[in-house]
């Protein structure tokens, strides 16, 4: 079935909060209604399996793995109506024109990501889609500190706050993320 418009919808949060079980639950419903869909993620998430999007709460949908946005386009089935893409912030900022591109030939997109790095700022090119995507949610997680909502992923670095001036990402550091609310987000400088 072939959608009358096409559209982009984002839904963004912090560590935990449920924004691939999210995307699995649309991309669920859209097979329910016929559609043909097909889910993306880039090629280093490789947390849990490699050809799937997987929550932390373990629900999977089967996905392509991806080096760069424009390879969508090379995997992209002629009859695909729904495009799912997951951690949507690991990818260049050409996903953005992919986005576009595809909203603009009728194909419904869906896209999650986180909003913000560890450090609470803006996360690649996740402010972009935000912006001109038809439908954004913005969902929280659970403060691991106070239990209020949580807004931010607090990333430790051998059990303290990963500093300001870390790198976005570290490999092989020993490091582990928290869902924390504004007040016990902390990062020092």
């Amino acid at each position: 079935m072939k959608h009358t418009h096409g559209s982009v919808e984002v839904v963004c949060g912090s560590m935990f909060s449920g924004k691939t079980d999210e995307l699995i639950r649309r991309m669920r419903r859209a097979v329910i209604a016929r559609q043909k869909v097909q889910v993306f993620k880039p090629a280093i998430d490789v947390r849990y399996a490699v050809e799937k999007v997987t929550s932390h709460a373990g629900a999977d949908f089967d996905a392509i793995p991806v080096e760069k946005a424009s390879a969508i386009f090379d995997r992209l089935d002629k009859d695909t109506t729904v495009v799912g893409v997951d951690e949507a912030q690991f990818f260049d900022e050409g996903i953005i024109e992919v986005t576009n591109t595809l909203a603009a030939r009728g194909i419904r997109v869906l896209i999650a990501g986180l909003d913000q790095d560890f450090r609470g700022e803006p996360f690649g090119p996740m402010p972009t889609l935000m912006a001109m995507a038809e439908h954004v949610d913005k969902i929280q997680a659970i403060c691991m500190v106070c239990g209020d909502p949580a807004s931010r992923t607090q990333r430790l670095v051998n059990g303290k706050p990963a500093r300001y001036d870390d790198p976005v990402v570290i490999v092989g550091a020993s490091e582990l993320y928290e869902a924390r609310c504004r007040k016990h987000h902390d990062v020092p400088r």
